[in-house]
């Protein structure tokens, strides 16, 4: 199996409908160990689950806005595991006010908040984990690709278009030690997540037209979880400061196909040039 025996830490768990649920979900049925990560009121809905995931999984505090918390990780981490193999970060989150078209008013304390958790947080999850990845290993990060700006995304595109230049970072700095890091682009998923952006329905309804392989926010799941093993494996050993994209080739295209007009004339053919 892809991930047989392979140790990893999976983050972002909240509901079965949370992506990071269906990567936990397929890296189980691949032969991995996991352990997940949850904080505060919102442990509960990890617990839940964890527990519908498989018997037993352990759920361990992690609140990335509290310094403390990843010191006791990686203690935690060495009590159960002797090394670590693969981590998932999948934590954003940004304020009302930074979302939705309110990017000139947005302040700077609800910037601050949003790049701490979205963006930070995968370089302090990082050193966290370093200890343990002895025999090196993979670090994915959930991104959605902010190399253009979107209408809807705001602060939180300049949060993830920070998380793409982290990954940079982190590859060059943790490469010598064998381990890859790399950001999974996918295109637009329904999870809980996604309720909380203004006009996502919109950004979702579009998103199929324009992809050549088609979209789904409903049944692609399946495929950015798959793909996530596979970064998490052994299958990609040279790649690393990569975005990989999962959705449906939409980021190659420039703009959604056009049907030609239905009166539109034909073009006719450019006369022959005269004999002489």
């Amino acid at each position: 199996m892809l991930l047989q025996g392979k140790k990893l830490l999976i983050t972002g768990v909240l509901t079965p409908q949370s992506l990071a649920y269906g990567i936990a979900e397929h890296a189980l049925a691949q032969g991995a160990e996991i352990l997940l990560t949850g904080f505060g009121r919102a442990k509960s809905l990890t617990e839940r689950s964890a527990k519908r995931l498989k018997p037993g999984l352990e759920v361990l505090e992690l609140d990335v806005t509290n310094p403390e918390h990843f010191t006791a990780l990686t203690a935690s981490l060495r009590q159960r595991w002797d090394r670590l193999d693969g981590v998932l970060h999948s934590i954003a989150y940004a304020p009302e006010d930074a979302l939705g078209g309110n990017f000139l008013n947005t302040p700077w304390e609800s910037v601050q908040t949003a790049f701490r958790i979205s963006t930070f947080s995968l370089k302090e999850l990082a050193v966290a984990c370093l200890p343990l990845m002895t025999q090196g290993g993979s670090i994915v990060t959930l991104d959605f690709d902010n190399r253009v700006a979107w209408p809807i995304y705001d602060w939180m595109g300049v949060c993830k278009a920070a998380l793409e230049s982290t990954v940079r970072y982190l590859a060059r700095d943790l490469g010598p030690q064998g381990i890859r890091v790399n950001a999974l682009a996918a295109g637009p998923l329904a999870t809980i997540a996604a309720k909380g952006i203004p006009g996502f329905k919109a950004l979702e309804q579009g998103w199929g037209t324009q992809a050549p392989l088609g979209w789904s926010a409903k049944n692609s799941h399946d495929l950015v979880a798959r793909t996530a093993c596979a970064m998490l494996s052994d299958w990609l050993p040279s790649t690393t400061g990569e975005m990989i994209h999962v959705d449906g080739g939409y980021h190659a295209i420039g703009a959604p196909p056009v049907a030609p007009e239905a009166d539109e004339a034909p073009a006719q053919p450019a006369s022959k040039p005269a004999a002489e």
